[in-house]
């Protein structure tokens, strides 16, 4: 906390962590305050780490992926990064951009619910939908291939991205994971996603191959292909 930050914000701050927790199922467990010099702190920075079990027979990592999973994600992409960007640079684009930050453990659960054997979930954040992509292929040594028609990309985030010329697939997301799953199970995984809040709005986006191993390529909207790569710098200033 800086020095000078009032008490109803900072109790304001209070109350809001204690509503996030009881809505993702977790305790506060303990915690710790520093004091900072007035202009030294920005207001209010809070720092969080947590601690879960991982449930038996579950192993999720990027090696296990094979060619023929289904890549599934759980809803509109390039929400949560359009939102920080308009509030921090003061921009507007004629609609309100709110945060999709979510705890996904319930949507988790409820995935798993129809099969512990999920190969990968990953949280696209930094570097968006596309560097999660790229990171898993280079990790398991499979191609990717997407079909960009199927991208959910909402209206609001594809204008904003169109005026300040970003590409959705790179902008951060905080409320959305994106999952690898066998494809015998694809079909049942995606049904109960749908049914939970927070994966109301999952699609299958591509799926994993044989060749060009460690790339990922799109299918345009023209029907050629492009390949997807690791941004080479930052579209937006950190936001997480």
């Amino acid at each position: 906390l800086e020095e000078g930050v009032e008490m109803p914000v900072v109790a304001g701050v209070a109350d809001a962590m204690g509503a996030a927790a009881r809505a993702a199922g977790v305790e506060v467990a303990t915690g710790d305050t520093k004091v900072v010099e007035a202009g030294h702190g920005d207001g209010v920075y809070i720092n969080t780490a947590g601690i879960g079990l991982i449930p038996s027979g579950v192993d999720l990592r990027p090696q296990r992926v094979v060619p023929g999973d289904v890549v599934i994600v759980s809803g509109d992409i390039g929400v949560h990064g359009v939102a920080i960007m308009s509030v921090r640079e003061g921009l507007e684009f004629g609609v309100e951009i709110e945060s999709d930050c979510a705890a996904l453990g319930g949507l988790v659960e409820t995935m798993l619910a129809v099969t512990p054997d999920l190969h990968v979930l990953r949280d696209p954040t930094r570097g968006g939908l596309a560097a999660a992509l790229c990171e898993i292929a280079t990790a398991s040594c499979t191609g990717i291939v997407i079909q960009e028609r199927a991208i959910p990309v909402p209206p609001t985030v594809a204008n904003a991205c169109a005026i300040l010329g970003l590409d959705p697939m790179y902008v951060a997301n905080e409320g959305k994971l994106v999952a690898f799953v066998p494809r015998e199970h694809a079909d049942a995984v995606l049904d109960a996603m749908r049914t939970h809040p927070l994966g109301a709005g999952a699609t299958i986006i591509g799926e994993t191959v044989a060749t060009h191993p460690g790339m990922v390529v799109a299918r345009t909207l023209l029907g050629g292909t492009r390949v997807v790569d690791l941004p080479l710098g930052e579209q937006l200033p950190r936001i997480c």
